[in-house]
């Protein structure tokens, strides 16, 4: 009885709860951990083609986030200006991408803390 209630012990304390999180719109997901990464990183960089570089994702695959985001909502998260050859281009967060950003991580610090308390 003893070693059980020791293996159930150390059993429970390797045992932690994990979560994924993302932001639905209108019943679809529309925004998730990526979705962090990538808005975090056109905010710090001020363009979508250096935050693809700084990510883990593809041009493509940042374009296209981007673009699932704009028709699931109905308006951008990013305000992006095209600078061709000679520069001048360039990506800032619109009024929603910082709101998706601000919401997800307040979420995620409610959900953080609920697990941390354990309730």
């Amino acid at each position: 009885m003893i070693k059980e209630a020791k293996k159930l012990s150390s059993l429970t304390q390797k045992i932690k709860p994990k979560f994924r999180l993302w932001l639905e719109y209108e019943d679809k997901p529309v925004f998730g951990k990526g979705g962090v990464e990538i808005l975090e990183a056109i905010e710090k960089y001020g363009s979508i083609s250096i935050a693809a570089k700084n990510t883990s994702y593809s041009y493509r695959f940042v374009w296209n986030y981007l673009e699932k985001i704009k028709e699931r909502i109905g308006e951008p998260a990013v305000e992006a200006h095209k600078g061709g050859f000679k520069g001048g281009g360039g990506a800032k967060l619109t009024e929603l991408g910082k709101t998706l950003l601000m919401e997800y991580k307040r979420y995620e610090e409610l959900l953080r803390i609920a697990i941390e308390t354990g309730g």
